[in-house]
């Protein structure tokens, strides 16, 4: 079984919320001690950081259930529960996320990005948060929020300098192991690489390095996802550099010439722009096809011929993208403003709505809804919020029913 996976499932929930206490200070000669529970601690979250000491999605394909800690409850003597530490899940640079619709979520292309995955649920207020001039003695608190959890698409496409592409059998993988250490499997069959390598090539003189990856062999129509086209195009598109390598032994009866167009049309239907990128061409299997007419440059990863030549080409392509990439994002810059915990209604039936949106559920979800109290005190916080307005605004009028999380009542405009 392959130890590279490059797709998979993950199921995140973050911890709950600890519930606040409802406790009374009674000490000797206090005959009415005040209220004194604490509060919840919050549920711990789930963050995906892109971590270049890991190579592929591997630990998620056997286990693909992650979940934070759940915060502590809180106690008398206004003793809040502790609140648990969020849960950091490592994952390669260049992972992707997707909801299972197919919505692209988030990008972690560098080392140290980081994504919140699953939210942990706030713990509730105790009762001595209820005390008021007219609340003297609130016997109800706040129970705590639950995480929050979904199912997520991750998809990793490799960071590379360097993309080798061709199709299957045409030496990719002998040249990856003549001009790095990398040890992929080689054979005299199609489709020996199922899946990408990747080798660091060290020029000494130059103190310089680049990442090129071997991979897997294209055929045609790849880019409609024959041959597991998609699984294997998706590792080129973040390539700095493509080499398009091509067989002067004629891959099944194809010319150098028409393997390099039918190459360029699979990138062009998968990608675009992948045509814009820099890109060598070059012919392999020199040493058994020499007498081939091809005016472009000739290499033999068996023999040595032109591998030099190459690698020296790759890393001046590779310098030149390096330094535009690095231009490009001097001069450009990105604001992130956090999404608005906005109240929403919707008409689900005629004479019936459903009010959507964080604070409305939260007002909802931590109050105990058994307790007079706790549910007076739920709808002044929901008047707060704004739902009233927002259901007036909507066209909502009296005796409609109103759907807030696991809370159903009657609307009765304010007079």
């Amino acid at each position: 079984m392959s130890n590279f996976v490059d797709e998979c499932n993950l199921n995140v929930r973050g911890g709950d919320g600890g519930a606040g206490c409802v406790s009374f200070r009674r000490e000797a000669h206090v005959s009415r001690g005040g209220p004194d529970g604490g509060d919840g601690g919050n549920g711990g979250s789930i963050w995906l950081v892109a971590d270049h000491n890991v190579a592929s999605l591997l630990s998620f394909r056997d286990h693909p259930h992650r979940k934070a800690g759940s915060g502590k409850h809180g106690s008398g003597k206004k003793k809040h529960g502790a609140s648990s530490p969020d849960l950091e899940i490592s994952v390669p640079e260049g992972t992707v996320v997707y909801d299972f619709d197919g919505t692209q979520l988030c990008d972690l292309p560098h080392h140290g990005d980081r994504w919140l995955a699953a939210a942990g649920g706030t713990g509730g207020q105790g009762n001595a948060r209820f005390l008021s001039n007219k609340r003297r003695a609130p016997a109800f608190a706040e129970q705590g929020e639950e995480g929050e959890e979904r199912w997520l698409r991750l998809e990793l496409k490799l960071v590379a300098d360097v993309a080798l592409v061709g199709f299957p059998n045409v030496g990719k993988s002998t040249l990856i192991s003549r001009i790095s250490a990398a040890k992929p499997k080689i054979a005299n069959y199609p489709f020996t690489t199922l899946e990408p390598n990747l080798g660091v090539v060290r020029i000494p003189e130059d103190d310089f390095e680049m990442v090129v990856a071997d991979i897997p062999g294209l055929i045609e129509g790849a880019a409609e996802g024959r041959g597991l086209g998609h699984q294997f195009l998706r590792h080129v598109e973040r390539a700095r550099v493509l080499v398009l390598l091509l067989d002067l032994a004629s891959w099944e009866g194809t010319e150098p010439a028409d393997q390099e167009a039918a190459l360029l049309h699979e990138l062009g239907e998968y990608r675009p722009e992948l045509l814009d990128r820099p890109r060598l061409t070059v012919a392999s299997r020199a040493d058994i096809a020499a007498d081939v007419d091809w005016d472009g440059q000739k290499i033999s990863a068996v023999s040595g011929l032109g591998i030099p030549e190459l690698v020296g080409a790759m890393a001046n392509a590779v310098r030149e993208a390096r330094s535009a990439a690095a231009e490009a994002e001097s001069t450009s810059f990105v604001i992130h403003r956090p999404a608005a915990d906005a109240v929403d209604v919707e008409l689900v039936a005629p004479g019936e709505w459903e009010v959507l949106g964080r604070p409305a559920l939260r007002a909802v979800r931590l109050s105990d809804l058994t307790d007079p109290a706790a549910l007076d005190h739920a709808h002044r916080r929901l008047e707060a919020i704004g739902v009233n307005k927002a259901l007036r605004r909507a066209g909502a009028r009296d005796g409609d029913l109103v759907h807030i999380g696991d809370l159903s009542f009657h609307y009765e405009e304010d007079q």
